[in-house]
């Protein structure tokens, strides 16, 4: 999973998708997991580095990082994975 190269992430939480013009603005939570998919970071390493900053359950985790993934597909802001 992997961010398109041409979106801007600024250090204060927006997403900028030049290709549609729309900015998107995260939180705390969203800014941590954009920077970790940014740094390669698997869906288990960025669970283990969010459990290890908050006090969250795995399953309520998973479900919400299941549900900003979609998110960020749906914009299209990730890059499709290669075979």
């Amino acid at each position: 999973m992997k961010l398109k190269k041409n979106i801007a992430v600024s250090e204060n939480g927006f997403l900028f998708d030049p290709n549609s013009g729309e900015s998107y603005s995260l939180n705390k939570t969203g800014q941590l997991i954009v920077k970790l998919i940014s740094e390669g970071k698997s869906e288990a390493e960025i669970i283990e580095n969010i459990m290890e900053k908050y006090d969250v359950e795995s399953n309520a985790l998973q479900r919400y990082l299941d549900d900003f993934i979609m998110m960020l597909q749906q914009m299209n802001l990730l890059q499709k994975e290669e075979d």
